[in-house]
């Protein structure tokens, strides 16, 4: 999750009650997963939100095999999303901005169990820097929950998911399409990658999208 501001004067407090929670916990892949949560020192980034909840609900449906997978998440926030693709299974490097790692180091270590650490790194990543540290269209899998709201970093995303992805990958986005602006994101996303919808939870209301990429091109 990109570190942003947000603004409490729009928000509908009772639906946002449970973000200020200091924790929060669920149950995936036969774990329970308590994640720590601080709005008054990370605010959006370090709280769960309904898109990575539900991307670990359709992961857990076996919908993807993840089971000796190479995946990465962006923006991670609080891991959820990450933690649950390694408790089932996959080989993952969870990513985010330098000013939330150590928020999301401490998740990871207490929600992976000693015999899945090693197959878990945290990794900093700013979207479209230093992509060289990354090898090119390495991963299977390439996770994002509620990643797609900032239009000044739409450029900067796509860059990243062309450079992590290779034909073979698959990349899954989860999301609520709040604005028009996410819509322009798919928009652009079905300019390099082969995008349908794949779930869509109304109770919730996340779309979770899988794109394939359609051309070999890295570069924009």
């Amino acid at each position: 999750m990109a570190l942003v501001p947000y603004d409490e004067g729009n928000a509908v407090l009772p639906a946002l009650a449970k973000l200020r929670d200091s924790s929060a916990e669920f149950h995936f892949a036969n774990h329970n997963v308590r994640l720590t949560q601080d709005w008054n020192r990370l605010g959006v980034a370090a709280v769960v939100w309904d898109a990575a909840v539900v991307l670990c609900m359709y992961m857990e449906l076996g919908q993807f095999e993840l089971k000796r997978k190479t995946a990465i998440e962006l923006g991670a926030g609080t891991g959820l999303v990450g933690i649950v693709a390694a408790l089932l299974g996959a080989n993952v490097t969870i990513t985010d901005r330098a000013p939330a790692l150590e928020f999301l180091a401490a998740n990871v270590h207490d929600n992976i169990p000693p015999a899945l650490q090693e197959a878990v790194q945290v990794s900093e990543l700013t979207w479209g820097e230093g992509l060289d540290r990354y090898e090119a269209g390495a991963y299977d899998l390439i996770l994002g929950a509620d990643i797609v709201y900032l239009e000044e970093t739409f450029p900067a995303l796509l860059r990243t998911l062309e450079h992590l992805s290779s034909e073979r990958s698959v990349v899954l986005l989860s999301c609520r399409l709040r604005y028009e602006r996410d819509e322009r994101f798919l928009s652009l996303l079905r300019s390099r990658f082969a995008v349908q919808e794949v779930h869509y939870d109304a109770q919730r209301d996340i779309h979770i999208y899988r794109a394939t990429r359609t051309t070999g091109r890295r570069d924009l």
